[in-house]
C-alpha cells in the first residue's frame, strides 16, 4: 500500500476515491509518458500521437469516449468529456500538453527520456512541464471510474499537441476548428500554479496563476546598400540592425501594475509584515519588491513589458556588406500594455528597421476574487494548512491563451508539494528535470478534491 501524503491533523475526505492504486498510477503514468519522446523543436517534426494514444487508452479504460484529432498527421490531440451530475452547471476544462522541449542527454545525470524513478523522484523531460499534470488527470479519472464518482460540473479533459511552439497543431487548432467539444466551458485549469514556493523560514507559498503576459515574438529586418566590405557604407544593414537591437536590449520599461499583480503584492506584503498599500496612488512597487526576498521572483518579471533580443542573422562573407539583416526578439506584453509595446517598438527600431510579429498571442487576466479562485485556494490549503496561496501572473504563456478564444477563463493550477531546496522554476526547460513521488501524490489529492468541489 502506498502511504498517504495527507498531513497529520487534516480531516479525512470521506468522499475521496484516491487510493493506493491511484497513487501508484500517477507515478507510473508520469514515467511512461516521459519515456514517449515527444520533443518539439518548433520545426513541425514533433509527433505526439504515441502519447495521445497512451492517454486515450486510459481514458477509454475509465469508461470515457476520447476523441483523437489532428491538423497535421502525427500531431495528435485528445479530448473527452466527463458528464457532471448537474446539467445546469457550466463545464470546466482541464488541459495539459503532451509535447516537451528538447533535451541533450549528455548534459543530464540520467537519460532525459528514461522516466527513471530513483530515490523517490521521477526523472526526465516533462516531469514538471507537464507530463506530471497529464498523469495526475489520468490517475484521478481512473480513480473516479473505479469508485463510481462523478463531478458536479461536466469536466472536459484535453491533452494537446504543439504547446511548446505555436500551438497551431494543438489548442489553436482545437479552439478554431472544434469549439463544439468545449461547449459550456467557462473556466479552465492547467500548468504553472499551486506548487509550493519556499519564501523563507516557515513561509511556504502556493502561487496560483490568474494571468499571463501576452506573447510578442518579433522579426526585425534592416535594409541597406550591399557593397564591398572595404568601402565606406552609410547604409549598412548590419549596423542599422545592431543599433536597433542594442536599443531594445537596453531599454528600461516603465512600471505597469495589473489587478492580478496588485493582489499578489498585497498578499505578499501582508505575509512579510510590510506596511504597504498596492492600491494607493503613491505606491512604490519596486520598493516593496526589494523587501520580499525570494518571493520577489513571483512578481518581479510581471510588473513591466519586456523585450529580449534572441537571434541575429546577417551576411554570407566577411568582406561583403549584405543588403539586409534580420533579428528576432522575445517580447512579452502585460494585459493593457499592448499599445505601449507597439509605440515603444516603433521608437526603438527607428526609421531604418522594420518590425513585425513573428508569433503573437494575447495577454490574459483572471479574477482573483472569484468563487473559482476561492475553491482553488481551499483545495490547496486543505492538504497543506500551513501553506499560503497567493495569486500571480505568469511571465510566459500557456494553452489558456488559445482556449480564451472560446470565452474560457484560465487559471494555472498543477498542484505539487515540493521540499525545501527544490527549484521548481529551474526544472522548466532545464537540465535534470524531475519531480518527487510525494509531490505527485499531493497533486492527485488536491486535484481530485478541487474537481469534485468545483
Amino acid at each position: 500500500m502506498a502511504e498517504s501524503t495527507i498531513p497529520t491533523g487534516v480531516p479525512a475526505d470521506t468522499g475521496s476515491p484516491i487510493d493506493a492504486q491511484a497513487r501508484d498510477e500517477v507515478v507510473a503514468f508520469t514515467s511512461d509518458l516521459i519515456r514517449i519522446d515527444t520533443t518539439n523543436r518548433g520545426g513541425g517534426d514533433c509527433r505526439e500521437r504515441p502519447a495521445a494514444e497512451y492517454a486515450a487508452e486510459r481514458l477509454a479504460a475509465a469508461g470515457l469516449e476520447p476523441t483523437l484529432l489532428e491538423r497535421t498527421p502525427g500531431r495528435t490531440n485528445v479530448v473527452a468529456r466527463i458528464p457532471g451530475t448537474d446539467p445546469t452547471a457550466d463545464a470546466l476544462l482541464v488541459h495539459g500538453h503532451l509535447d516537451v522541449v528538447p533535451a541533450e542527454a549528455a548534459d543530464w545525470s540520467v537519460h532525459p527520456f528514461s522516466g527513471e524513478v530513483r530515490d523517490g523522484v521521477v526523472w526526465g523531460r516533462g516531469a514538471v512541464d507537464m507530463k506530471n499534470m497529464d498523469a495526475m488527470v489520468l490517475a484521478v479519472v481512473g480513480a473516479w471510474a473505479r469508485a463510481g464518482v462523478r463531478p458536479r460540473r461536466d469536466v472536459v479533459v484535453a491533452f494537446t499537441a504543439d504547446e511548446e511552439a505555436s500551438a497551431e497543431d494543438g489548442s489553436g487548432f482545437l479552439a478554431d476548428h472544434h469549439p463544439e467539444l468545449f461547449e459550456g466551458c467557462t473556466e479552465g485549469i492547467s500548468e504553472s500554479g499551486a506548487y509550493s514556493f519556499h519564501a523563507g523560514p516557515g513561509m511556504t507559498l502556493y502561487p496560483i496563476a490568474a494571468g499571463e503576459r501576452g506573447t510578442a515574438w518579433l522579426k526585425l529586418t534592416a535594409h541597406g546598400t550591399a557593397g564591398h566590405g572595404s568601402k565606406v557604407n552609410r547604409a549598412n544593414a548590419v549596423s542599422r540592425l545592431a543599433a536597433a537591437v542594442a536599443r531594445i536590449g537596453e531599454h528600461e520599461w516603465p512600471l505597469r501594475l495589473t489587478p492580478t499583480v496588485r493582489a499578489a503584492l498585497a498578499e505578499l506584503g501582508r505575509l512579510h509584515g510590510i506596511d504597504a498599500d498596492p492600491y494607493a496612488e503613491d505606491f512604490d512597487a519596486d520598493g516593496l519588491i526589494a523587501k520580499l526576498g525570494r518571493a520577489a521572483e513571483l512578481v518581479e518579471p510581471t510588473v513591466r513589458n519586456s523585450a529580449n533580443p534572441t537571434m541575429l542573422d546577417a551576411g554570407y562573407k566577411v568582406n561583403v556588406i549584405p543588403g539586409h539583416a534580420t533579428a528576432f526578439v522575445d517580447g512579452r506584453m502585460l494585459p493593457g500594455g499592448e499599445d505601449e509595446f507597439h509605440a515603444t517598438m516603433d521608437r526603438l527600431t527607428g526609421p531604418d528597421v522594420e518590425w513585425e510579429f513573428h508569433h503573437r498571442e494575447v495577454p490574459l487576466q483572471a479574477p482573483v476574487d472569484s468563487p473559482t479562485f476561492a475553491k482553488l485556494r481551499a483545495a490547496v490549503e486543505r492538504f497543506d494548512p500551513t501553506g499560503h496561496v497567493v495569486p500571480y501572473c505568469m511571465a510566459g504563456g500557456t494553452d489558456a491563451k488559445q482556449f480564451s478564444r472560446l470565452g474560457i477563463t484560465g487559471y494555472g493550477f498543477s498542484p505539487l508539494k515540493l521540499p525545501e531546496g527544490y527549484d521548481y522554476s529551474a526544472m522548466f526547460h532545464g537540465v535534470d528535470e524531475r519531480v518527487p513521488v510525494e509531490a505527485l501524490h499531493f497533486g492527485v489529492d488536491v486535484l481530485d478534491h478541487y474537481l469534485r468541489s468545483a
